[in-house]
């Protein structure tokens, strides 16, 4: 993503990602607007990423569903991604009645190139030409369809749920950007739901491990791949609420570790409510059967996360993982057909639906010992059983029974004094 705007050409860029529910109707719109402007006011060129009205994307999924079950990915995109057009054209409509210079772009216009993957299309390039010959002319806001692309065969694609966060850190990437502001319903990055957990504290910075962690492990404030892309062109995020005040002090901001003076060792605690736990019983204990498991699951279409293999007995052995309970019926439905085959073969398949993932999450980790000792010993002392733990050089993951996933949460956050600043 290499930028016409690093050789230092025209004003700084700025990156405004507006979600959902902050563009849910006109009223919103001209709030965010009102936003944009003050930044023009600054004297950023600015391009606003937007997505659909909050619920319209949902809208015409059930459409899609409704008139073909067995769809043509590439028309869903088609349908999908006209949501953002609406918001992107009334955005610019309306920065255009307040005397900005505005304009709106759909993912093809800019163009924004992807793969050729409908529904989950991955971003190749974004040629920064188009939108900085339109700045040299005078527009000042780029108001861009988020969510989109084009494939190589001239058709839309979509970069799949949350995609809009992704397209707006690629802009900030591509336009060598000053931050790309992300803006929704939340004020920021916390240490655990505040829904959940009263004392949960809202953090003024995350490093970009933590917050990938965070996103990855059930924190819904922004999306996994967008924040990988931000650690690899060290994008400097902000998240912030659209129903405040703006300030310059508002918000989370998720950096890179060494702009982070301290922090505790615990940065927060993560949870995921639905997932699952599958456990394949004797399964022939050789070499390649686990990849023939997962190849199996991959194909599939599971997202697989904790894997745990118990010892060998007599050359058989249990194995244990989990997906997200909404992908149960893919996982049974896969490995029966590679039983069937004769590529596997087990006993049973038990699966467990009534479990929740909950984590603790912190760079402090790497080099302070105790953490897990710490967290066993709460979740012991709460009378709640662990079923599966992994472990990462900052952060360690447990499967517990669901009904136990709100105490886990509250009891570690008071553990581990995230309410306190370190």
């Amino acid at each position: 993503m290499v930028s016409d705007r690093q050789k230092g050409a025209g004003m700084p860029v700025l990156v405004m990602k507006f979600g959902g529910t902050s563009v849910a109707n006109p009223d919103r719109i001209r709030r965010a607007a009102k936003r944009v402007g003050v930044e023009v006011a600054k004297g950023y060129d600015v391009i606003v990423i937007v997505s659909a009205m909050s619920g319209k994307t949902n809208e015409l999924v059930g459409w899609v569903e409704e008139t073909s079950p067995m769809f043509d990915a590439r028309e869903y995109d088609a349908i999908v991604s006209s949501g953002e057009a609406v918001t992107a054209g009334l955005m610019a409509l309306t920065l255009q009645e307040m005397d900005v210079p505005a304009r709106s772009w759909q993912g093809w216009q800019v163009p924004l190139k992807t793969t050729s993957a409908h529904a989950s299309a991955r971003i190749e390039e974004i040629p920064t030409k188009n939108i900085t010959q339109k700045f040299a002319e005078g527009m000042r806001v780029a108001v861009v369809a988020g969510f989109q692309g084009i494939s190589p065969e001239g058709r839309i694609t979509t970069l799949g749920r949350g995609g809009s966060d992704t397209t707006a850190v690629a802009f900030a990437a591509a336009f060598d950007a000053e931050r790309c502001d992300i803006y929704t319903d939340v004020d920021g990055v916390y240490t655990a739901d505040p829904r959940i957990c009263a004392k949960a504290r809202k953090l003024d910075r995350i490093a970009f491990e933590e917050m990938l962690e965070m996103a990855s492990l059930g924190a819904k404030v922004l999306q996994t791949r967008s924040v990988e892309l931000a650690m690899r062109y060290r994008v400097r995020l902000r998240v912030l609420s659209s129903f405040e005040e703006q300030s310059d002090a508002a918000g989370t901001l998720v950096c890179a570790e060494e702009d982070i003076m301290e922090s505790n060792i615990v940065a927060g605690v993560a949870h995921s409510r639905d997932e699952a736990k599958l456990t394949l019983l004797s399964v022939a204990d050789r070499p390649g059967i686990a990849a023939t498991i997962f190849t199996s699951l991959s194909e599939g279409g599971v997202n697989v996360d904790m894997i745990v293999q118990n010892i060998s007995e007599e050359g058989r052995t249990d194995m244990t993982f989990s997906c997200p309970t909404s992908e149960v019926p893919r996982a049974e439905a896969a490995l029966a057909k590679t039983h069937e085959a004769g590529e596997l073969n087990f006993a049973e398949l038990v699966a467990d639906k009534d479990v929740a993932k909950v984590s603790v999450v912190g760079i402090g980790m790497r080099s302070q010992s105790g953490v897990a000792a710490k967290m066993f010993k709460v979740l012991c002392d709460e009378g709640i059983n662990i079923k599966v733990i992994t472990t990462s050089e900052i952060k360690i993951s447990v499967l517990i029974d669901r009904k136990y996933m709100e105490l886990a949460v509250q009891s570690l956050h008071d553990a581990f004094d995230l309410d306190k600043v370190a």
